[in-house]
């Protein structure tokens, strides 16, 4: 089992950067995929960008592509998503998500743990 904490949300101005941590518990979390996504007022959740188990393959939504950037320490069991570039639609409770496996996976339904989330706020 996983335990994902995330971290590192907060306000910041359109333009400007955030970057987003996930810890995570237990000692297998290299044969995770790991996923970030996000849910804005009134909306579904929606996927952001993922990462598989080693590191070297990613996948971004096309609403973040240029502007994120996902990346993974397995000697720290972390995983971070790098903002820039800011729009007040990022706005959104971002969560880690772990998927067994080690592949990584646009879809929610196929990831396995999840994490509290954390408050994005992006001003105008």
């Amino acid at each position: 089992q996983v335990q994902l904490v995330e971290s590192g949300g907060g306000l910041v101005q359109a333009g400007g950067s955030l970057r987003l941590s996930c810890a995570a518990s237990g000692r297998t979390f290299s044969s995770y995929g790991m996923g970030w996504f996000r849910q804005a007022p009134g909306k579904e959740r929606e996927f952001v960008a993922a990462i598989n188990w080693s590191g070297d393959r990613t996948y971004y939504a096309d609403s973040v592509k240029g502007r994120f950037t996902i990346s993974r320490d397995n000697a720290k069991n972390t995983v971070d998503l790098q903002m820039k570039s800011l729009k007040p639609e990022d706005t959104a409770v971002y969560y880690c998500a772990a998927r067994s496996g080690g592949s990584f996976h646009y879809s929610q339904v196929q990831y396995d743990y999840w994490g509290q989330g954390t408050q994005v706020t992006v001003s105008s």
